[in-house]
C-alpha cells in the first residue's frame, strides 16, 4: 500500500498551517496580556537609559 506524495504534501502543509496559526495566537495572546505589561513598557525603555 502506497501514499501518494500528493496526500502526504497535503497533509503536511495543512499540519504545518495548524501549527503556525496556534503559535501565532499563542505569541499573540501573550503579548497582549495585561500582566506582561509592565516588563514590556520596562523593556522598551531600555535603550533611553544612561548607565
Amino acid at each position: 500500500m502506497s501514499i501518494p506524495y500528493e496526500t502526504i504534501a497535503a497533509v503536511a502543509q495543512q499540519g504545518g498551517l495548524v501549527y503556525f496559526v496556534l503559535l501565532f495566537l499563542a505569541v499573540l495572546v501573550y503579548a497582549l496580556r495585561p500582566r506582561n505589561k509592565a516588563s514590556f513598557d520596562q523593556a522598551a525603555h531600555i535603550p533611553l537609559r544612561e548607565d
